[in-house]
């Protein structure tokens, strides 16, 4: 009985670690630049699911990029919810993007589609 235990414990400690770590990696800004940065395109794709909301977007000359927004509450909060934006619409992102340089993505603080702003993260804009 105490082997069965102590294995039990131990399974139970690898799985609290690996999702820590998992959340750890998934959440924060630290794989992002400092800096932000605009970009402009049309929406390719739209993914309301967890863990965060995401958007594909097609760039004139960059290729497609993979965005970010915020939590689905967070999202939500900021006005973006399913039906505000489709396939084909235009979109600017600002937002900070990834800090490997050959990595498409970003993560938005402040999407605008068809002139409605969604501020996803407001405390995190940075203004000139």
């Amino acid at each position: 009985m105490h082997l069965m235990s102590s294995k039990r414990m131990a399974i139970g400690a690898v799985l609290a670690l690996s999702l820590a770590t998992g959340a750890a990696a998934h959440h924060g800004w630290t794989w992002a630049e400092g800096e932000q940065t605009e970009l402009r395109g049309t929406i390719e794709k739209i993914t309301m699911g967890g863990p965060h909301p995401t958007l594909d977007v097609a760039t004139a000359d960059d290729g497609v990029w993979l965005i970010e927004l915020g939590n689905p509450r967070q999202t939500a909060r900021s006005g973006f919810v399913e039906g505000s934006a489709k396939k084909g619409d235009a979109i600017v992102v600002l937002g900070n993007r990834s800090q490997k340089a050959d990595e498409k993505r970003m993560k938005a603080v402040r999407i605008t589609v068809a002139d409605k702003r969604y501020d996803i993260y407001p405390e995190r804009i940075q203004t000139n």
